[in-house]
């Protein structure tokens, strides 16, 4: 049977972690797990699923200074939610038990930036698997172009991005069967974090819902 983690204590445990990280106190070997290899071959109980982007300076594992067989990270341009996304969450909430999913953005995602630029001044001849991302952010952003926003490019981006969290973490609650049925009767908790590429530092801007 699998290790069941509450979502509060999963959270403390990622905040902790990123502590640390921001602080410069992770360990030698942050990969090193406390389980053997030998068990963790057998089976996996991640403590925390991870939705987040697949920019190169935003491991998880890292950024939350986490061990082999902690966290479930599922990467993808933008932390975007497709069905091939939600299936992943839904594998691992129903198979291992996990009871927190953080959706996971950061600070000047390319994704983001991409989006406002396509909508902007579209691209000709854009490939249809980058156009399938920039259609999948381009819900969360294109208010904003009608706003005020749009005369300051920083705050664009910035605003942009904690939307397009947002609409993650809302499509991850509301959008699955299985995983509503998991928030309503078994503990399962969807936050949204950003992570500062400046700092290291993550905030957990939607994490109201754990009592």
């Amino acid at each position: 049977m699998p290790t069941i983690v509450p979502a509060q204590e999963a959270l403390a445990r990622l905040k902790e972690g990123n502590r640390r990280f921001a602080s410069h106190e992770r360990g030698s070997d942050p990969f090193l797990s406390h389980t053997p290899l030998a068990e963790l071959a057998a089976r996996q109980s991640p403590f925390a699923i991870i939705l987040g982007c697949s920019d190169s300076r935003v491991p998880a594992e890292i950024v939350f200074d986490q061990g082999l067989g902690d966290l479930f990270v599922i990467r993808v341009a933008g932390n975007i939610v497709a069905p091939s996304q939600v299936g992943s969450v839904e594998f691992a909430a129903a198979r291992f038990g996990t009871r927190l999913v953080v959706v996971l953005g950061h600070s000047q995602c390319g994704a983001i930036l991409a989006t406002l630029e396509e909508l902007q001044q579209p691209t000709e001849n854009q490939s249809r698997n980058l156009q399938a991302i920039v259609d999948r952010v381009r819900p969360s952003v294109e208010g904003l172009l009608a706003t005020d926003l749009a005369m300051d490019s920083d705050e664009l981006v910035e605003k942009a991005v904690r939307v397009n969290i947002q609409t993650s973490v809302d499509h991850l609650r509301h959008g699955s069967p299985l995983l509503e049925q998991l928030i309503r009767d078994e503990g399962l908790v969807v936050v949204g974090a950003e992570y500062s590429l400046e700092t290291g530092v993550v905030d957990f801007f939607d994490d109201g819902t754990i009592s």
